[in-house]
């Protein structure tokens, strides 16, 4: 729709007029649609004007015709709300004085050690795909205090689930000079709560058009339960046993997430404290035997890692040594110089925006909230 041009005026798309309205001169066009035909040299093999199928089934045909499907109305929804996500994001942060920050993707060594990373030449040296930017932005943190980037990530992971793609979009965060651990849980949950109702609030009809599920969000604070007490309330309430692992299984992270939204009105809640042996060389490990470290789930998924990081150089040297690292190795050398100045207390988050997009809207698999996702077998379009 045009609004308030002057009639008379001429409107072309690559060299073609496709309005040229006359009228007494000052009279104005206020609600005029113009209809703009385009030359069309095939018959498309998919009708882009009917609901587009995302049965899990029928995913591989939704991503081959993503150059076509995209333009659906219905399909366009699921972007448009993840636009919305994104930009409420960096409006929150910059509110509560962040940075934004982009640093490099292309890396001389894996930024947390492990297989699961994707190596490439680099004019005849080898070099990895950045899994995150964890070192630059606790680096950062000594510049600006609180930063945060929103860019891709990339996880040589083998894996053909529902919740992991090989290419994803992260939210990464850092905040220095917090008292504790929970001030960081905080502003995370509270960003996240924040984002979602607003978009709940100016997306309701696309929302519902999309079959989304009936948000809940808690009166207060977003509820937290240790890793011990998820594992033996599961156990009780399914007589399986889960103990013994250091990690919530997938079954778990469900289960606990139904518990919250049924029991205590929350889409939301935090599994946190994990057990010492599953903690990384950076984190914050307690006198308990426990991290500092949580784990935020949406909808009995999880969507961020939140922990509180080690800021003493000693004993960053000391568990990156006990984790099996070279802290000689020139990956690790400026990482350590930013601690051997000074850091503050500081702790953050990775937080995945696609399974985020996908929670949000209630789709089945984090590709369909991905306009072009990668996965083990996709590299196309």
């Amino acid at each position: 729709k045009l609004r308030g041009m002057q009639i008379g005026t001429v409107l072309q798309l690559e060299g073609m007029v496709v309005a040229d309205e006359r009228a007494p001169d000052g009279a104005e066009l206020h609600d005029v649609t113009v209809t703009v035909l385009v030359p069309v040299t095939d018959e498309p093999p998919i009708e882009i004007d009917k609901p587009i199928s995302h049965k899990p089934d029928h995913l591989d045909t939704l991503f081959d015709y993503r150059v076509l499907n995209i333009r659906n109305v219905q399909e366009q929804k699921i972007f448009k709300i993840r636009a919305a996500l994104l930009q409420g994001i960096r409006a929150y942060l910059t509110e509560r004085d962040f940075t934004e920050i982009q640093t490099p993707k292309l890396l001389g060594a894996a930024t947390e050690g492990g297989a699961e990373v994707f190596m490439l030449d680099y004019f005849g040296k080898q070099a990895t795909l950045a899994q995150s930017p964890q070192f630059y932005k606790q680096i950062m943190v000594g510049a600006f205090e609180r930063v945060f980037e929103i860019g891709q990530a990339y996880r040589a992971e083998p894996s053909a689930t529902t919740r992991h793609m090989t290419e994803l979009t992260m939210l990464d965060i850092e905040m220095g000079f917090v008292d504790s651990h929970d001030e960081v849980m905080a502003l995370v949950g509270d960003m996240t709560m924040s984002v979602v109702r607003d978009v709940y609030a100016a997306f309701a009809d696309e929302l519902k058009s999309l079959n989304s599920p009936e948000l809940k969000l808690p009166e207060g604070k977003i509820p937290e339960f240790t890793i011990a007490e998820i594992h033996d309330m599961y156990t009780k309430a399914t007589k399986t046993d889960t103990t013994d692992e250091k990690d919530l299984t997938p079954d778990e992270e469900r289960w606990i997430a139904d518990y919250a939204r049924k029991e205590l009105g929350s889409d939301f809640v935090y599994a946190r404290d994990f057990p010492a042996e599953a903690g990384k060389f950076y984190h914050k490990f307690k006198d308990d035997g426990t991290v500092a470290w949580a784990d935020l789930l949406y909808r009995g998924l999880e969507i961020a890692t939140v922990p509180l990081r080690e800021n003493h150089y000693n004993k960053m040297v000391e568990q990156m040594k006990r984790a099996g690292l070279d802290v000689t190795a020139e990956g690790y050398k400026y990482y350590l110089q930013a601690f051997q100045f000074g850091l503050p207390q500081h702790g953050g988050c990775g937080f995945g925006i696609d399974r985020l997009v996908q929670k949000t809207i209630g789709l089945g698999n984090v590709k369909e909230a991905t306009l072009f996702p990668r996965d083990i077998n996709r590299l196309t379009p």
